[in-house]
């Protein structure tokens, strides 16, 4: 049984919100992937050359990425010559495998936030501006004080007019702790003071709000660098996770991003905004592929609880079966 036969019988007999929320969120790529796989085995009885080509456009234009798709795309070639399939609906089947096994070749997948055992979590949160991150942090927020944890906001992007504020908002409407500090102040003091803050008072989890201003990346490794050597000092072998949020709408520039981020954090995971905005699914893959980090959560909404944990399945699902 082929991994996309396996899935709509799982998904057949298994209806949940989180499906649901799936299936609904990515229903723009699913459009654009599955309806185009679909006319193109429909096109083509027995594939040719042609076809893989084909093919291979239909992976590059949902945002696979170049190097991931010709990846892909000789390895199911190498699969079909092997077991002699020329039959255009098994080779999507072999593809749709491909793209599955793709994400897992690169390690390990988990997507909850682990926390200490002792004192505080501490969760660094980067991205550029426009992509989400103050709601995301928010959605985050509200996820584990659900789960009866105590929160911490820290709004350390101090450079961005209207960060703090934004953030201040947000902690007032979930009821949550928040450290900031004024305009244009020094970021990592404004973490000091939340570390202190959080260790003092024992919080569950304390979600910093970092400054993402890649257009002096040397900059931003300095200012990260200083950031978590204060970090530590009060709470050690902190920050323990570090997301990286990239609109899924931005494309191949979201993956740009993500390779820039990499050179200059030790990024633990990527969360992907605005999943429902887009109709090139495929940024999830291309981003895995490039830094080999997991995505530990989806925005598949604007509602507090469409940010769902990633779930590979349930991704696969939603992007390539037809409703």
């Amino acid at each position: 049984m082929g991994l996309i036969s396996f899935l709509k019988e799982k998904f057949s007999k298994k209806q949940t919100e989180d499906i649901d929320t799936y299936s609904e969120g990515m229903s723009k790529s699913r459009q654009n992937f599955s309806t185009k796989l679909n006319s193109l085995s429909k096109k083509y009885k027995k594939v040719n050359q042609e076809y893989f080509e084909e093919l291979e456009e239909i992976l590059i234009e949902s945002d696979v990425g170049v190097k991931l798709t010709l990846k892909i795309i000789e390895d199911v070639l190498l699969e079909s010559k092997e077991k002699h399939i020329t039959d255009a609906d098994e080779i999507n089947e072999i593809l749709i495998d491909h793209m599955f096994k793709g994400y897992m070749d690169k390690g390990e997948s988990n997507t909850d936030v682990v926390f200490q055992e002792n004192g505080p979590t501490v969760l660094l949160v980067v991205g550029v501006n426009g992509v989400g991150k103050t709601t995301t942090i928010a959605k985050l927020a509200k996820r584990y004080k659900d789960q009866g944890k105590s929160i911490l906001l820290v709004a350390a992007d101090t450079f961005r007019a209207g960060a703090c504020e934004q953030l201040q908002i947000w902690a007032d409407r979930l009821n949550v702790g928040i450290v900031t500090g004024p305009y244009n102040s020094d970021p990592s003091s404004v973490a000091y003071e939340g570390m202190a803050k959080a260790k003092n008072e024992n919080i569950d989890l304390v979600i910093v709000d970092v400054a993402g201003r890649l257009q002096n990346k040397q900059y931003l490794m300095d200012e990260l660098s200083k950031m978590k050597r204060v970090i530590s000092k009060v709470i050690p072998d902190a920050p323990h996770e570090t997301f990286l949020i990239i609109d899924a709408t931005t494309g191949q520039n979201g993956v740009v991003q993500a390779k820039a981020f990499a050179e200059v954090t030790n990024l633990t995971g990527v969360v992907i905004t605005k999943m429902d905005g887009t109709s090139k699914g495929g940024i999830i893959l291309a981003i895995r592929d490039e830094l080999g980090v997991p995505v530990r959560f989806i925005g598949l909404g604007e509602k507090m609880e469409d940010l769902k944990e990633f779930d590979l399945e349930s991704y696969i699902y939603g992007l390539c079966v037809e409703k």
